[in-house]
């Protein structure tokens, strides 16, 4: 499986995460020409170079414009200039009017979403009724299209990210001067890991923000995959930590996990039925990997239950214990087994009506299955008073399935 991991230490902008793509290996030429679909290129020059930050070496690049403006562009991270304000549907329009790929206006899109989405809610306006400002601008347009070009270009498995640093201290923008991180950016990253403070000033803009929420399928500060390169896009500003995102390629293992294991069983015909819940708990707690019961007849006609119990070896013995005080058994049988699991990754969804844990299962490397978690459904659907299949099609719709 093939691994994009972002290294948020020092947060994530537009043309930091350019720059830190462009570094890793997408082809600037190839970037600079899907970019041309948009029909914009009259408005603006991509310049994309070299450079140092804390004697690291990484990639710059500056959306430069070529048209004059009267507004000075504070709000991200070296742009130049600020255009006139659009809507979500004008920009969409852009997107949509241009020769991209479905994918990279699908993606791009989806990015912008998350903005218009986060924005609407914190001027309590409507998604139309929204004006973009700084995000509205062609420089950020092509922040958005260009990660998704570059996004589909590098054809990974999956994205992943660290915690994000957010930055601290206060940031000019439209609306006048807001507190870091700006209230867009909280939005949009609720539910994310985050860290701030470490430097006064905006490490992560809202356009860094959107590329990470409409993008990333893990937040971990945890990596288990082999590095095989490393990029480094660069910020504009001097700061006391280097003032880059660094990114990795990488891959997983995608083999399906092999594991020995053990089944315990016993035959039960002389207990009264209503324990057998009891003692499925006092199992699980014991750690039973699973508890299982099936009917069976014994000798002289006698109904009886079999109940089996799948272990790891060293649980055997609490396993025991259970089995012997809490059952009637007085005899137990083993067996040694191999189970073949698929990689399975876990992840939270975020819906109407609340956060819903999902078991996603791969298998090559292929996602092939997933699982919205039974307590999760069953809360939500409670406390909303509406059928817990009305849950798990909610969990389908946010996942596109």
């Amino acid at each position: 499986m093939k691994i994009l991991y972002y290294d948020c230490f020092s947060g994530i902008s537009g043309d930091m995460h350019l720059g830190a793509l462009i570094d890793l290996g997408v082809d600037k030429d190839y970037l600079v020409h899907e970019l041309s679909k948009l029909q914009l290129e009259d408005e603006y020059q991509l310049r994309v170079e070299k450079g140092m930050k804390n004697g690291i070496s990484g990639t710059k690049v500056d959306v430069i414009l070529t048209h004059k403006h009267t507004d000075h562009h504070e709000h991200t991270h070296g742009h130049h200039g600020h255009d006139p304000h659009r809507t979500f549907k004008e920009i969409a329009q852009i997107i949509n009017s241009s020769s991209l790929s479905d994918a990279v206006k699908k993606s791009s899109l989806a990015m912008f979403m998350k903005i218009a989405e986060a924005e609407a809610k914190v001027h309590g306006k409507s998604i139309d009724e929204v004006h973009f400002h700084e995000v509205g601008a062609i420089d950020s347009i092509v922040d958005m299209v260009g990660a998704a070009i570059a996004l589909d270009y590098l054809k990974v498995d999956k994205v992943i990210a660290s915690s994000v640093q957010l930055g601290g201290g206060f940031v000019k923008c439209a609306h006048g001067i807001i507190p870091v991180p700006a209230p867009a950016t909280v939005e949009i990253l609720k539910g994310v890991p985050v860290k701030s403070g470490i430097v006064s000033f905006e490490t992560t803009t809202p356009t860094g923000a959107a590329i990470l929420a409409a993008n990333v399928a893990q937040f971990t500060d945890q990596t288990a995959f082999t590095t095989e390169k490393i990029g480094y896009g660069l910020g504009h500003r001097d700061l006391e930590i280097p003032n880059v995102l660094r990114v990795y390629l990488g891959t997983i293992e995608n083999a399906e996990k092999v594991e020995e294991q053990f089944i315990l069983e016993t035959n039960i015909d002389d207990m009264n039925p209503e324990l057998y819940s009891y003692v499925e708990e006092q199992l699980f707690e014991a750690g039973a990997l699973d508890v299982f019961k099936t009917p069976i007849i014994m000798k002289k006609g006698r109904p009886a239950v079999k109940l089996s119990i799948l272990i790891d070896k060293d649980k055997e013995k609490n396993i025991l214990d259970v089995i012997f005080k809490a059952t009637t058994s007085i005899g137990i049988r083993k067996f040694k087994v191999e189970k073949t699991m698929l990689h399975r990754e876990f992840l939270t969804v975020k819906t109407k009506y609340g956060d819903i844990h999902v078991k996603n299962a791969y298998y090559g490397g292929e996602l092939i299955k997933y699982k919205a978690e039974y307590e999760d459904c069953k809360r939500i659907a409670i406390q909303n008073n509406i059928p817990i299949a009305k849950v798990y099609n909610e969990v389908d719709k946010e996942l596109g399935r």
